[in-house]
């Protein structure tokens, strides 16, 4: 029963080790790495574990591994997602200067968090004893069922929104058209936000050496100055090409030097500050490299006769030799013609994989076996490698689904994930949400399987009865609420809401930002972005690197570019 665990435990360990480096920012902590990798690769483990613990059931073998590594990884990933992780976040997100002061204001800043749930179990813990029902789990698993309900809820929220999204996103991508429209306005706006966090970046510089030249040197806060002092000192070294400019003073902005607990906020704020412009940075020039790349592989389609369809790109200097021009074919091949089929059949496939997932949640109710997955397992349930791997497939889809509804949320909210320049405290509070999610959605997956009313698996015996933790619901609380999941999801696929929230014009902020939507051509503005970009690039410059006093232009019409109309005429490019 070891053989696809075994596998695919390396391949996870693997996985979070690549991911981490692909996003953590130059300043994150080997602590902080340590621990998201660790509770990332936890949550995971449990996803990978379920495939195992179904093999098991079917076969009536014995369960003592698996019941030990359940234990492992879900009471890891729920002491990381509720103590650990959130003070060590509230750590990173300090500004004061000792690590006794930064642990008392991460410890004061989860107070309040920590309090409403211990409230809410006390309450739990009371109605239990007030009912005095037969809870099958005792105590521990109704403390369980009731933590990961919530999970199970708006888990299901996530994934419907992600079941249909992430197919047609792919399938609207595979568009050169549609991509392109959809990257000059991006270009436009991350253009904006980028020169809206280069300012306060050059605020927060400003400001911090104003305060440093207006205090005294016998001054007792002068050693925190000093600290400040340095850390930008160590900034401007860290990129030579950043000048800072727009740069301004406010009628508070030189009150910071009145206590210890203003030269934290003061070094809080100018970290927070130099954070968000590496960010807005990375986001920029990835969007814009894709822009232009896709241009090439527009250019090279249209002229793929009279390049003898060989690829030709901008980038860099042609390939000689005879396995040179082999090259060049191959990835003619590969980017013109390949690629754009293969996304639209993975955007058909994901999309069938979609519609069974809901048919299986919707058929809960009736207790009518509809659920593909379901049906599946049983046909190949002599083969444990099959078995295994025709239950990892729809769960990691599953997982990929919530998680990719998590980041949009973040990214509108409360944190982003960015190559190479993710912070600290946005890695610490997506690794709290990966993890809290895990065992919610792969509780939900074995619902769908449907594996007898007898049998049960070891997960579902230790996560507790969902069912008594819900009583207001009666004892069908797994299959009413997967049903609302559906309605909601199919809601979200013929864009019910959209229509809604612009219907009721005021509810525009609310609206979850998805892929652009009613484009109907190309941002002149963004166009104006890329080809001075491609220009720079042509003359030895790298990309973002001069385009904040073009992007300040277009700071000041941020609205008009919104709605396309660009007053061209105020833009004097040279």
């Amino acid at each position: 029963m070891w053989v696809f665990y075994l596998i695919s435990l390396p391949l996870t360990l693997g996985m979070v080790v690549v991911t981490l480096r692909y996003f953590a920012g130059p300043a994150v902590p080997r602590y902080v790495v340590a621990t998201v990798g660790y509770a990332w690769f936890c949550s995971l483990s449990i996803i990978i574990l379920v495939p195992a613990d179904i093999w098991t059931t079917l076969t009536g073998s014995a369960k003592g591994g698996i019941g030990f590594f359940w234990s492992w990884s879900y009471w890891s990933t729920f002491i990381l997602t509720w103590a650990v992780v959130p003070t060590i976040q509230g750590y990173e997100d300090a500004g004061d200067f000792t690590v006794k002061e930064r642990l008392k204001t991460s410890i004061h800043m989860n107070l309040l968090f920590y309090s409403i749930v211990g409230a809410i179990g006390l309450i739990g813990l009371i109605l239990l004893l007030i009912m005095h029902r037969a809870w099958d789990g005792g105590i521990v698993g109704f403390a369980m069922a009731c933590s990961n309900t919530f999970g199970l809820v708006t888990g299901a929220f996530l994934l419907g929104f992600g079941l249909s999204e992430i197919p047609r996103n792919i399938w609207k991508n595979a568009d050169w058209s549609h991509r392109q429209k959809v990257l000059s306005h991006r270009v436009a706006k991350m253009a904006v936000k980028l020169d809206g966090a280069h300012q306060e970046y050059s605020n927060a510089i400003v400001v911090a050496q104003a305060t440093s030249n207006q205090m005294s040197k016998r001054d007792l806060l002068r050693p925190y100055m000093d600290i400040i002092d340095n850390m930008v000192a160590q900034m401007l070294r860290e990129d030579p090409s950043f000048k800072p400019s727009g740069g301004r003073l406010g009628e508070n902005d030189m009150d910071y030097d009145t206590d210890d607990k203003s030269m934290a906020t003061l070094r809080r704020q100018l970290r927070r500050a130099h954070e968000e412009y590496y960010r807005c940075k990375s986001e920029y020039m990835t969007c814009v490299m894709e822009a232009l790349k896709l241009e090439d592989t527009i250019k090279n389609y249209e002229h793929r006769d009279a390049n003898g369809w060989k690829y030709v790109s901008s980038f860099r200097e042609s390939r000689s030799g005879t396995l040179g021009s082999l090259l060049d074919t191959i990835e003619f091949i590969w980017c013109c013609i390949l690629r754009k089929q293969l996304q639209k059949a993975f955007a058909v496939i994901l999309g069938c994989m979609s519609a069974a997932i809901l048919l299986a949640e919707a058929t809960l109710l009736p207790s009518v076996d509809l659920s593909l997955f379901s049906i599946l397992i049983k046909a190949v349930g002599k083969q444990e490698v099959l078995v295994q791997v025709a239950a990892f497939v729809p769960l990691m889809y599953m997982c990929v689904c919530t998680y990719y509804s998590l980041f949009k949320i973040g990214m509108l909210m409360f944190y982003s994930l960015t190559p190479r320049q993710t912070s600290s405290v946005s890695l610490l509070m997506i690794c709290s949400m990966v993890a809290r999610y895990a065992p919610p959605i792969s509780y939900n997956f074995l619902n769908l399987i449907r594996l007898g009313d007898n049998a049960k698996t070891t997960f579902e015996k230790r996560m507790g009865n969902i069912d008594d933790a819900v009583p207001f619901f009666g004892r069908g609380f797994n299959r009413i609420y997967p049903l609302i999941m559906v309605v909601y999801t199919l809601l979200v696929a013929s864009n019910f809401f959209g229509r809604a929230i612009d219907f009721f014009g005021s509810w525009k902020r609310f609206k979850l930002q998805c892929e652009e939507e009613n484009i109907d051509g190309l941002d002149p503005s963004g166009m104006i972005i890329l080809q001075k970009e491609r220009s720079w690039i042509e003359q030895g410059y790298k990309v973002g690197e001069q385009v904040i006093p073009l992007a300040r232009n277009f700071n000041g019409v941020s609205t008009d570019i919104e709605s396309q109309n660009v007053p061209l005429v105020r833009f004097h490019l040279h």
